[in-house]
């Protein structure tokens, strides 16, 4: 743990948050809150005190207890000890109602929206009452939308939005009902650092609007950029406080998890020139809500080799979830050809698929890679029910099955009670552990790793990027698309951009920058990214956006 100096501030006692007499009056003041659940204590005796008008950082490793002080702080537990002050006035909430009654608002991490739904519905959903459910609502979601620069297409199916989006939707949804204190629960997971710039400056106007922001992240060079003040919380309690201002992001680590930042960065090479897996022209149409047909993948060609991992970078939205789709046998492609290990698997199911030796990790967790109300060891046997240990003979084996769970908790460090609790009682990093233990332990020829270490922290980071690591230097071939350009970079030994279903560009990873990727990305450049000191002139001559489509 770092020394008391001007940027860290430990607590006199646990539970103790300094807070100097200047300080403007206080939004929100949580003192002595102790919240406990069978086998475990989420928190214990937690203390914060958070500005009126500010942006609060909440950091913590997964599993420290910050999603469950802030599901209590939004009446959706309650605590066992403790008070909550909102506005200098001691409260109860009994529900979200009672919390958003008092200007109180979340956004969680794996969004709350009916996908079956359109944008409008969803926002007035449980607010009828505020604008109606008409021409009204709609002019209020359309302002807020443009005021805070959102994008959001009021007529739009939420199953048809991107993570992004869905994001700015959950956003908008809570502005619309007059919130004046903000949770925002890893709201830059998916976005790219242009996004991310923009959601700093909307955070900004909200403070400049009297608006009060309590944003959880993992990321501690954006927390250190936002960030008016931040507390650090370890083991369920909070232990110190750090000034924005002077801290560094290896302090902050060291505050959480007591080790230094992890890097996703690979240094030696283990590609082969043994193909694993071969797209070559692969095509897909879609219809989008408008009733046009239009392609969203066109003319895709890639090879992976034993031993490589390629990146795919892009916007969400640009045609990443079709090409996983596609490799997964979850949607059929209009047209191509896709070679695993020299088979082709075109037309094959995705059960062959997947007893072919491809490994998934989805991009969305609780959508497509839980069943958050079954035990973990019923969650291990997702994806493969007619493989070793989960079955044999054909016949599920819940005995092997059960061991294999346990095996998988202890080596990939799934911080749980046991192998009987469900699912949702766990930390999204420790979910994403599991997940990732249970791809692994198949032995993949190939794996597609969208979004591996998305709402993680730095130690849970680490684990997932030495597995990937290990199994890539065994001779894995990987597929890897994240928004974390840093990771993208890092892991890759190729880097390739999508715009718009096509594959417009490709990079060096041991060259390129963040920020050069980042404007590819926009559709601003194509061909072979050269680094350069001219982020804008990141290509092979600069390229306007239709000419990159």
């Amino acid at each position: 743990m770092p020394p008391a100096n001007l940027a860290f501030q430990l607590l006199p006692r646990q539970g103790e948050c300094v807070i100097n007499a200047s300080s403007p009056p206080l939004a929100v003041e949580l003192n002595g809150i102790t919240k406990r659940f069978p086998g475990v204590v989420a928190n214990k005796d937690i203390a914060i005190s958070v500005r009126k008008g500010t942006v609060h950082a909440l950091i913590g490793e997964n599993g420290a207890g910050k999603s469950t002080l802030m599901k209590i702080l939004y009446g959706m537990q309650k605590p066992d000890e403790g008070t909550i002050a909102v506005d200098g006035e001691q409260v109860s909430f009994s529900s979200p109602g009672d919390a958003i009654a008092r200007g109180i608002g979340m956004v969680h991490q794996h969004f709350m929206l009916a996908d079956n739904l359109t944008v409008l519905e969803n926002v007035v959903l449980g607010g009828e009452k505020l604008y109606g459910i008409g021409a009204k609502a709609r002019k209020k979601i359309v302002e807020i939308s443009d005021a805070y620069g959102l994008g959001v297409r009021p007529d739009a199916l939420v199953e048809d939005l991107g993570v992004a989006d869905r994001q700015r939707v959950e956003i908008l949804k809570v502005l619309y009902r007059g919130a004046r204190t903000l949770i925002l629960d890893e709201p830059t997971a998916v976005l790219v650092p242009q996004e991310v710039d923009a959601l700093f400056d909307n955070l900004r106007e909200l403070k400049a609007e009297g608006l009060t922001v309590i944003f959880i992240s993992h990321k501690l060079g954006e927390v250190l950029k936002v960030a008016d003040d931040i507390t650090v919380i370890r083991r369920g309690t909070t232990v110190g406080t750090a000034d924005p201002k002077t801290a560094t992001t290896k302090q902050l680590a060291e505050l959480m998890v007591g080790s230094e930042l992890p890097t996703p960065e690979t240094r030696e090479s283990t590609v082969t020139d043994v193909a694993m897996l071969k797209v070559q022209d692969l095509r897909l149409a879609a219809t989008d809500p408008d009733g046009v047909v239009r392609e969203v993948l066109a003319g895709i060609d890639f090879t992976i080799h034993k031993g490589e991992v390629l990146g795919i970078a892009g916007v969400e939205g640009n045609g990443q979830t079709e090409l996983i789709e596609a490799l997964m046998g979850m949607v059929l492609p209009d047209g191509g050809v896709i070679t695993l290990d020299g088979k082709d698997i075109s037309t094959m199911p995705t059960r062959g698929r997947r007893e072919g030796g491809i490994g998934y990790i989805p991009e969305d967790r609780h959508r497509h890679a839980l069943l958050l109300e079954s035990p973990l060891w019923e969650n291990r046997i997702l994806g493969h029910v007619t493989e070793a240990p989960n079955s044999k003979r054909g016949i599920l084996d819940p005995k092997a099955a059960r061991k294999d769970t346990e095996r998988i908790v202890r080596e990939y460090d799934v911080r749980t009670p046991g192998i009987e609790v469900t699912a949702a009682s766990l930390s999204g990093g420790n979910q994403q552990k599991l997940i990732v233990g249970r791809e692994m332990s198949h032995n993949p020829k190939f794996l597609i790793a969208a979004h591996p270490t998305r709402g993680v922290d730095v130690g849970a980071q680490a684990q997932i990027w030495d597995a990937i690591r290990e199994a890539r230097r065994e001779g894995l071939a990987v597929l890897l698309i994240s928004a974390d350009l840093d990771e993208l970079i890092g892991l890759s030994d190729t880097l390739r951009v999508i715009y718009r279903g096509r594959l417009v560009a490709d990079a060096d990873p041991a060259t390129i920058t963040p920020e050069e990727l980042g404007t590819a990305m926009t559709g601003a450049a194509r061909g072979h990214l050269e680094a350069t000191d001219n982020p804008s002139a990141a290509a092979d001559g600069d390229t306007t956006e239709d000419e990159a489509r």
